[in-house]
């Protein structure tokens, strides 16, 4: 859930990238971070384990001043992708105000998209939190690899859903951003409706986006 330390005049906003194992989380906040170079000041912190990896990473930089002068803070978190570190997911996506979905494009990992899209409601019901109360956008990752679902059936799958969704080849940095710009713009306009969040901070939809795309730079296209 957003929050707004208005003594400190500041606003955190979470968000949260998650999906089955190694379906490219990780992958995705790593791209952010080197497409990022120069714009940000927080460290890309990886927690190692047995057969996965959970990863924190701390946009700071995102932080600009409204007119009223708050500041905005973006917070990215992901997840582990194994059963058996539920547990920790749930705990990750406590106060999660939007959340990537990261699905493996392979038709062979359908079963763990569809497990691990029940368990981010189920998690998200124990913590307290409507699903409908969320952010969500869907990416079907690794693109490049064969034994996919054709661009066709994401879209029947699309058409299924009201989440918004991008194809990406995470290692190659396509659909990075543009997942990240979709969660970003998603977020924004769902707070603003449950809070009316831009009226009380002075920045609308489009201003908070033009922050957003200003983070990247010329590296940011997803060139290597």
């Amino acid at each position: 859930m957003v929050f707004m330390d208005l003594p400190n005049r500041e606003v955190n906003i979470k968000l949260v990238y998650y999906g089955p194992a190694l379906s490219g989380k990780t992958t995705n906040l790593q791209q952010l971070h080197r497409m990022m170079a120069g714009a940000t000041s927080g460290d890309l912190v990886t927690l190692d384990t047995r057969d996965d990896r959970t990863l924190f990473f701390d946009l700071l930089p995102l932080s600009f001043e409204t007119k009223g002068g708050i500041q905005i803070r973006l917070r990215l978190f992901t997840v582990p992708g194994q059963v058996f570190h539920n547990a920790t997911r749930r705990i990750v996506l406590q106060g999660a105000d939007g959340v990537a979905f990261i699905a493996d494009s392979q038709v062979s990992e359908t079963r763990a998209n569809n497990e691990s899209f029940a368990n981010l409601k189920q998690n998200l019901k124990q913590n307290g939190i409507a699903f409908d109360d969320v952010a969500v956008v869907i990416q079907f990752n690794k693109r490049d690899l064969p034994g996919i679902r054709t661009d066709q059936e994401v879209q029947r799958i699309a058409a299924k859903g009201s989440e918004p969704v991008f194809l990406a080849t995470a290692i190659e940095g396509r659909g990075v951003r543009e997942t990240f710009e979709g969660l970003a713009s998603a977020t924004w306009r769902k707070l603003e409706d449950r809070f009316d969040l831009g009226a009380k901070l002075g920045i609308d939809h489009d201003g908070f986006m033009a922050r957003v795309r200003g983070l990247f730079g010329p590296v940011g296209e997803g060139a290597p």
